[in-house]
């Protein structure tokens, strides 16, 4: 990336970002040493980012599986009515085993994300917590049996 570029990033930023890609649990003076500048320069940077809003914070990385999530798997979820997702979401936010809400466009208005420790879990969920939030009309279960590709953007 040359010079300026979007959001007010600049060639460093994006050297950092990439970096921290790789490894989140890189230290600033080892982010220092790679880019020939000081640790006081990358925390500024960092600073910068956080209050623009670029990073929100840091995630711990879990194998689910090795917790006893064995089933990952979607939902495509159909609303009603439209003017159901609010209260539908507020809904959702409630039930523990999903990890990620997409508020979406094509055949469903939601796409959840959910980790479960079997099928009898998953059966449970969306017959006796996912179908009675009342603005559901219909849900498509789509079970993951694989996860060949889990990465970052490249910058």
């Amino acid at each position: 990336m040359d010079g300026v570029c979007c959001q007010g990033l600049d060639e460093l930023d994006f050297q950092i970002l990439s970096i921290l890609f790789n490894d989140s649990r890189t230290p600033f003076l080892e982010i220092a040493r790679q880019c020939h500048v000081s640790g006081g320069t990358i925390h500024v940077r960092m600073k910068k980012m956080e209050d623009m809003g670029i990073i929100k914070g840091t995630k711990l990385l879990v194998d689910h599986s090795k917790l006893g999530y064995d089933v990952c798997c979607f939902v495509g979820i159909r609303l009603d009515k439209s003017s159901s997702h609010s209260s539908v979401i507020e809904d959702l936010k409630a039930i523990s085993e999903i990890v990620e809400l997409h508020y979406t466009t094509g055949d469903y208005s939601l796409l959840i994300k959910i980790l479960c420790k079997n099928i009898a879990n998953l059966q449970d969920l969306l017959m006796n917590k996912i179908h009675n939030i009342p603005g559901i009309q219909s849900t498509n279960t789509f079970i993951s049996l694989l996860k060949p590709i889990d990465r970052n953007i490249t910058l």
